[in-house]
């Protein structure tokens, strides 16, 4: 029998409300002055529970942080008589005064200040420590922290700036890097590579901080890591290996996806084997939100949660007879999926809808919410995961296909090895040179359907997919007429947000906006 690692359960609500100075601000008025703040081990322990509490914000991972991606790409429709949620990000109507735009960039950044406050102040924290496992803990939670601000770094960098070129990361512009807390830093976005390079120092404290902490619960009895809800070793290798994809660094990438595929911890959840006579494993992951193939998701509770991944998609609380989504998927998409691919109905289901035109189209149902929520009349909350096995693998794979010396035999086995887990029988895939982008990115769509990833990766993609053409909308069944026949191409600057406009025009910033046209 394993020894469970301690699971920090989240029960700290996160109170993220927009102010009208910069992101970049960390002092609100009633904030604890830094020479006052976190001196004990409960202070610290205060700190991490609230930066854990701030990841709920329905603003990040249980909302706009996952959604919009996917929602501004080709992925779903709006249906004609949608409530206009996330409207401008479906008709590329983005500002920098768009209120998700502010909404995302704040909240992350208010996360890297906490963490920069902990970082600031752990080391007095710890001299005054005297006792060994409260010392073992302290050093758990500083390791958690680096990586949570990597993680949140690495978001940005997603979302506010191009995509990684190593021919010219030294002169591209990257993100504001706030790296204390109360010493006062320019407000001016550092270049790329310096911006990518202070993630991955993050991450390599992360991890060498995490794998002996995790050595040391594993000499007490063996630890069980998968679905957690604190960051891990294994989910700061996780982001090391999604951003060395990003950079272009396809060693890298294979290194750390490697580390967690290999360790042992983890194991796909198989779509083709029951757990129950009503569900598969697989089923069971997105129902109930356990599986061993998660390694880090967002911590909910039915008195602490976030943000309902699946309203907008659904809707039944609108009259809890018929459901009215927002939108639906797009056909193109759900014809990826084959007819052996159970992906499909973990996915996607036809149900009733009450609009006046009479929809009737398979709807989303990742996200109807977790059985345990909806039998307490808590609809379409699922806790987000950021970080599911399937994804090493899908990194591993692409990275193999675009590496000097590409290896299409290993990139393919690794399809196979996650599409075997996914289909009632067979999955086999075949690459080539010719084939291998557009296979890993149908592959994509189909694993990883609204979880965040289209828009970058059509970025980073660029001429790689479809020759740059990006991607191109089709009218389908009542859906909205405004923005179904949108044209986007690959190199279009609003794949990178806009900087929210009050970071440009805060007192004392040299914040450089992005291209808006």
């Amino acid at each position: 029998m394993k020894m469970t690692m301690k699971i920090k359960y989240l029960v700290v609500a996160a109170a993220m409300a927009l102010a009208t100075t910069s992101c970049l601000d960390k002092l609100p008025g009633s904030a604890i002055p830094t020479g006052e703040a976190m001196q004990t081990f409960e202070d610290a322990e205060q700190t991490v529970t609230g930066i854990y509490a701030q990841m709920k914000s329905s603003a990040l991972w249980s909302g706009y942080l996952t959604l919009l991606p996917d929602v501004q790409t080709d992925l779903v429709y709006a249906v004609e008589g949608y409530s206009n949620a996330m409207g401008s990000f479906w008709l590329w109507d983005i500002r920098p005064t768009t209120s998700e735009v502010e909404s995302v960039y704040a909240s992350l950044y208010s996360i890297i200040a906490n963490c920069n406050l902990f970082l600031e102040r752990i080391d007095d924290v710890v001299k005054k420590e005297t006792n060994d496992d409260r010392a073992t803990t302290l050093e758990q939670y500083t390791g958690e922290v680096y990586a949570i601000r990597a993680l949140c770094y690495s978001e940005l960098l997603k979302l506010y700036c191009t995509a990684y070129n190593p021919d010219t990361a030294e002169t591209d512009l990257g993100v504001v890097l706030r790296k204390h807390f109360s010493k006062e830093e320019p407000a001016v976005r550092a270049s790329m590579k310096d911006s990518y390079n202070f993630v991955l120092e993050d991450l390599g404290k992360a991890e060498e901080i995490l794998t002996r902490i995790e050595e040391v619960y594993s000499e007490q009895g063996g630890i069980t890591l998968y679905s957690s809800y604190y960051m891990t070793s294994y989910v700061a290798h996780a982001l090391h290996a999604r951003v060395a994809l990003y950079m272009q660094d396809w060693q890298a990438a294979i290194d750390h996806s490697t580390k967690v595929i290999d360790c042992g911890y983890y194991a796909l959840s198989p779509a083709n084997e029951a757990y129950s006579s009503t569900m598969s494993y697989f089923d069971y992951m997105w129902n109930y939100d356990l599986a061993t193939e998660t390694l880090w998701q967002v911590g909910f509770t039915l008195t602490s949660y976030g943000g309902a991944l699946g309203q907008s998609f659904l809707n039944f609380t609108t009259d809890y007879t018929y459901y009215y989504p927002d939108y639906v998927p797009a056909q193109w998409a759900l014809n990826l999926y084959s007819s052996g691919d159970m992906r499909y109905n973990a996915y996607f289901a036809t149900l009733p809808t009450g609009y006046a035109h009479g929809l009737s189209w398979p709807l989303l149902v990742k996200y109807y919410g977790n059985q345990n929520f909806i039998g307490s009349y808590l609809y379409h909350v699922s806790m987000p995961k950021p970080f599911r096995l399937a994804e090493q693998y899908l990194i591993r794979a692409e990275a193999y296909c675009r590496q000097n010396n590409p290896n299409y035999s290993l990139a393919q086995k690794d399809l196979v090895a996650l599409r075997s887990t996914r289909f009632s029988s067979g999955g086999n895939i075949s690459l080539t040179a010719d084939n291998c982008i557009e296979q890993i990115a149908d592959e994509r769509v189909r694993e990883l359907f609204m979880e965040g990833h289209r828009l970058q990766d059509i970025k980073r993609w660029g001429n790689l997919y479809r020759n740059g053409e990006g991607f191109t909308r089709t009218p389908q069944a009542n859906s909205l007429e405004e923005g179904s026949t949108l044209s986007i191409k690959a190199d279009h600057p609003l794949f990178v947000w806009p900087i929210p406009q009050h970071e440009v025009e805060a007192p004392g910033s040299n914040v450089v906006q992005n291209r808006l046209k």
